[in-house]
């Protein structure tokens, strides 16, 4: 499950950047789904990105879009990090998001590889 590794690597990411105390509710799975596949898709266009432009890591362009998903979702970081923290340390609710995650991945996946074919 390769996406359990880069949601790791996300969630490390995410929550070495700044510091929130906004601890409101917890974002529901299929909230919390959608936001995770964007941050994927935002960690996919920073490493395309980084090999045009090296600067980028400096400037912190991966951060910035972290937070164009977090107002497109209309959610703060510390929506998002409580809602990591408590669905980590929640296994039965964790593995349900994962696996949830991997489904829609695996739709798009389908989706654009059927498109690519000119269906």
């Amino acid at each position: 499950m390769k996406y359990g590794i880069i949601i790791l690597l996300l969630a490390g990411a995410v929550f070495t950047g700044c510091n929130s105390s906004d601890k409101t509710k917890i974002l529901g799975i299929d909230t919390m789904r959608v936001v995770m596949w964007d941050m994927l898709r935002a960690d996919e266009l920073y490493s395309r990105i980084l090999i045009k432009d090296s600067a980028a890591a400096t400037r912190k362009e991966n951060i910035r879009l972290y937070k164009e998903v977090f107002l497109v979702h209309k959610i703060t970081k510390g929506q998002f990090d409580s809602s990591y923290k408590y669905y980590a340390s929640h296994p039965v609710e964790y593995k349900i998001l994962i696996d949830s995650l991997d489904a829609l991945a695996t739709r798009e996946r389908n989706k654009a590889i059927n498109h690519g074919q000119g269906h």
